[in-house]
């Protein structure tokens, strides 16, 4: 049997490859340092994210929201800790189906948002879109995908154009535990390593693929370690916690900045609502669910966290009275808005005219 001739330097890495190499840094400082008007921002961002989509679900309850309606409540410290480290205007975000989150999460007006649910022409897509795609070229907000893993491919693309353009800007591609085991996340790491894109990957493990807990429905679990046969670094973070994923986010970004290539991050969470509002959750108990709120909850943490800092339960209290109020004018105003007119099923379909 004739043997296969040995590789040439040229044909191997010859640096060092660690699957950890990020995480020691984050491991040494595992929370970012906010100043006090980042905490409270963190804060009232969160809480909006949690008002915002419990009105969603009240709203989804009356009919006002139709189709497939997938919540963020419980997640909010991810999309919070990760896009305040972006920079406006010059980085891209992408994600899938549940993404009122991450569009209020940039600072993205909540009247659009909810008039995009409840499908009205004054929605951030026209009404055409709905929960699962919403769309914001002038904010840099590629969606909302219905296709499972789909956005992943998209963000390498987004990645691919940041680089051509010498924008100096990076994408952050978001995708869920289920979405992890799809063929073109794996296409899509393997061609970001080999041109070096500016990427972050970033899995929200909130452990249920819809109904199926990730244990039973993927053998590698620690979704980190997935990039390694591409040599992407892997990062695994608390993602409960919007102070580690902020320390995070400034680890992973400075490495994509340098130009070193993508990294993936897992950031572990728990949704405390079904996949989407028509899912009963009967796959999990109801002890399951109230342990994470009362000692994992984002908010509650970064509460007692401002307390320590000096606020007080009234000046919480009242920002959340505050952002209730914001949250219903949205509501008012997506109710009161009119719907698209027929013509608008003719548009947007083609870039030209015709």
């Amino acid at each position: 049997m004739a043997k296969t001739a040995p590789k040439s330097k040229a044909d191997t890495a010859d640096q060092p490859f660690a699957l950890r190499s990020l995480q020691d840094a984050l491991d040494a400082k595992p929370r970012y340092d906010a100043s006090d008007e980042e905490l409270l921002h963190f804060y009232e961002q969160m809480l909006l994210i949690r008002r915002f989509e419990e009105k969603a679900g009240q709203l989804y309850g009356l009919g006002l929201i139709g189709g497939f309606c997938h919540l963020y409540i419980g997640q909010e410290a991810v999309a919070v800790g990760l896009q305040s480290a972006l920079e406006a205007g010059k980085d891209s975000v992408i994600t899938g189906y549940r993404d009122h989150g991450h569009m209020l999460a940039y600072g993205i007006d909540p009247n659009v948002i909810m008039a995009e649910l409840t499908g009205r022409g004054a929605g951030i897509s026209k009404g055409k879109g709905g929960s699962m795609h919403m769309f914001s070229t002038e904010h840099k907000f590629y969606g909302g995908h219905g296709i499972v893993g789909a956005q992943v491919a998209l963000g390498g693309g987004l990645a691919l154009a940041h680089q051509y353009n010498e924008d100096g800007g990076l994408c952050l591609a978001y995708f869920g535990d289920g979405a992890a085991n799809q063929g073109q996340v794996y296409e899509t790491f393997n061609m970001a390593a080999l041109w070096n894109l500016p990427i972050v990957f970033v899995v929200e493990d909130n452990q249920y693929a819809m109904g199926t807990a990730s244990k039973r429905s993927s053998a590698e679990t620690r979704f980190y370690r997935r990039g390694t046969a591409f040599r992407i670094p892997g990062m695994e973070v608390n993602g409960m916690d919007v102070l580690e994923v902020r320390a995070a986010a400034e680890i992973a970004f400075a490495h994509v900045r340098a130009g070193k290539g993508p990294v993936l991050m897992e950031c572990n969470t728990y949704r405390y609502r079904g996949h989407s509002m028509s899912d009963p959750a009967k796959y999990r108990t109801r002890e399951e669910v109230q342990e994470q709120r009362d000692h994992h909850d984002p908010i509650e943490g970064l509460k007692k966290t401002l307390i320590e800092a000096g606020k007080t339960e009234d000046e919480l209290k009242a920002i959340d009275k505050a952002i209730r109020a914001e949250v219903a004018a949205a509501a008012d105003f997506a109710e009161t808005s009119p719907e698209p007119a027929p013509g608008e099923l003719y548009t947007d379909v083609l870039v030209g005219a015709y």
